[in-house]
């Protein structure tokens, strides 16, 4: 029997604590000693005025749109303690970036109508735009503190009607006394994962905590797509691989072609 293909490999993951079990465990599975960085983590973040101004209107519009995992966990979470019935939720069609964020929405029994072929913001905007114009269209855009807005620009562009619910922050995390930061520093890793542009920046605001001790291995650094490639660059951060979609699989393949 060959080995698994990640075998005496050390990964870094950078995702937050609550949402990196399932990256563990892939890569475990496959040979790797993973190191857990949670260089960012994710709160609900809900305005009540805000939310209850869009839960008024939620009959109204067009399309609702969800670019990540989070955004659908806790958009739902408020509308299930507000309404007891999934019918308030409207005649709304769905449009999503990413599979993950399709197999959330899927897990609330609703159906997703869009969802690009490439996972980011600015390819759904084309998709919907390419789909039906979007003119006049009123449109809901469930988002974090820290997403890019291209999407809403570009529905704007096209005269669409654009609403912004945030629903969750973003944050920096500390690690400069976590025990795991100071296995990193003695050791290093083969490779170190990015799978957002907050965990690169992240990375890079606390270079001090995680500066390499000479004889620690020097990771390749992976990046999950376009948006948190170009952050990396911006910053000065090496990109040796990005998965060509993003998606866990594919930027495991991106890894073990690389390595």
């Amino acid at each position: 029997m060959s080995k698994p293909s990640l075998a005496g490999r050390r990964i870094a993951l950078t995702r937050p604590a609550a949402s990196s079990a399932d990256w563990r465990t892939r890569l475990e599975a496959l040979g790797a000693e993973v190191v857990e960085l949670p260089l960012i983590a994710v709160r609900k973040d809900v305005n009540l005025h805000t939310l209850n101004e869009v839960f008024q209107e939620i009959g109204g519009y067009e399309w609702i749109i969800f670019t990540s995992v989070n955004g659908v966990k806790h958009f739902f979470e408020e509308f299930h303690r507000v309404y007891d019935d999934i019918r308030a939720f409207g005649l709304m069609r769905i449009a999503v970036v990413g599979e993950a964020t399709a197999a959330a929405i899927r897990e609330q029994h609703l159906r997703v109508e869009l969802q690009p072929k490439k996972a980011n913001a600015e390819e759904l905007a084309k998709a919907l735009i390419e789909r039906e114009g979007m003119d006049s269209a009123k449109v809901l855009v469930v988002t974090g503190n820290k997403n890019r807005d291209i999407l809403v620009q570009k529905l704007e562009e096209v005269r669409a009607i654009v609403d912004i619910l945030p629903v969750y922050k973003t944050e920096e995390t500390d690690l400069a006394a976590d025990p795991v930061a100071g296995d990193f520093r003695a050791k290093g890793a083969d490779a170190i994962l990015f799978a957002s542009p907050s965990a690169a920046q992240s990375f890079f605001d606390q270079a001090a905590a995680l500066k390499l001790a000479a004889r620690a291995r020097r990771p390749l650094a992976g990046s999950i797509g376009p948006s948190t490639t170009a952050t990396m660059k911006q910053l000065g951060l090496p990109v040796d691989f990005e998965a060509a979609d993003a998606t866990l699989e594919s930027l495991v393949a991106a890894l073990l072609k690389k390595l």
